[in-house]
């Protein structure tokens, strides 16, 4: 990563600007964890890798930073329960109250299970037409160093067979994948890479900023386990949403004082990506705001 140094980034608030849209022209809907959100639909963030890394500063994510990598790994190694996300790095409390006994129960799955239609199992080994494993992951990295022109290195979480649900189909995942449809465009001439993230719903002030950290690191090690720069990081949200209980802590994020990104290394000893844990990321250059806890329905 060729990072602009510190005095020289231009403060990014493009996250803000999000939130401040929704706000203001987003329509009212009841969602099904029952409590009312504004919402807008087919929002999108641009940045410049070189301006800095997207961790906000609007306030201080210092402990949240690896736990977001840790859960990002943890997918990578196709990690669908509670118990081994930890394995990762990803903390408990992420996922704890998604995956209860009760909640389990509804999908037929038992106590701190995703389930199979979960990100871990969607991107390392969905089945292929004959219903046999298939290494998401590993043939999208072989196919970017083969054939990096190709348009179609893309990433999807999506098991339809255990996402959708209706009268005589059981879902079978407790959270149907949020984030994770990734398409990334590689330049063999300049030897650039840019990653366009797609994220099918996203809760803008407290989910969206993890989601942020995940695929900006996502970008930094497919970058270099192919030999490329990452320079260009688009982040798409179809279902942008604030809960009506967040507007509080929204309204105060938005009278902060914009500052830079920070600064995120990766240890050059790693070369492919699913080598990485989350400790092999050092953040520095961070000067957030202070700390804020925003509450989530579940």
């Amino acid at each position: 990563m060729n990072y602009l140094p510190y005095s020289e980034r231009v403060p990014d608030t493009q996250h803000s600007d999000l939130m401040r849209k929704i706000l203001s022209e987003g329509r009212v809907i009841n969602p099904i964890h029952g409590e009312p959100a504004y919402m807008l639909m087919g929002l999108q963030m641009r940045f410049n890798m070189r301006n800095g890394f997207t961790l906000i500063p609007t306030r201080d994510l210092t402990k949240s930073f690896p736990g977001a990598l840790g859960e990002l790994a943890g997918f990578l190694h196709g990690a669908h329960t509670l118990e081994e996300l930890q394995e990762y790095g990803c903390p408990k409390v992420f996922w704890e109250r998604w995956v209860t006994k009760e909640k389990c129960e509804m999908f037929g799955l038992p106590e701190h299970e995703l389930g199979p239609g979960s990100y871990g199992p969607g991107w390392t080994a969905p089945p292929d037409e004959h219903g046999k494993p298939f290494d998401q992951i590993g043939h999208l990295i072989k196919q970017i160093k083969e054939r990096p022109y190709l348009r179609t290195h893309f990433l999807s979480p999506w098991i339809p067979c255990f996402t959708l649900q209706h009268s005589t189909l059981v879902r079978k995942v407790v959270v149907a994948p949020c984030h994770g449809w990734v398409h990334i465009l590689a330049f063999p001439e300049t030897k650039e890479l840019s990653l366009h993230h797609f994220q099918r719903s996203g809760d803008v002030p407290v989910g969206v900023v993890l989601n942020m950290v995940e695929y900006a690191a996502l970008g930094m090690l497919l970058a270099r386990e192919i030999g490329y720069e990452f320079v260009e990081y688009v982040h798409t949200i179809s279902d942008a949403h604030i809960y009506k209980s967040q507007i509080p802590y929204v309204e105060e994020l938005l009278a902060r004082e914009p500052r830079p990104f920070p600064t995120v290394t990766l240890d050059p000893a790693i070369t492919h990506v699913l080598d990485a844990r989350r400790e092999h990321f050092t953040l520095t250059d961070y000067h957030p705001h202070e700390h804020m806890s925003i509450p989530t329905p579940i």
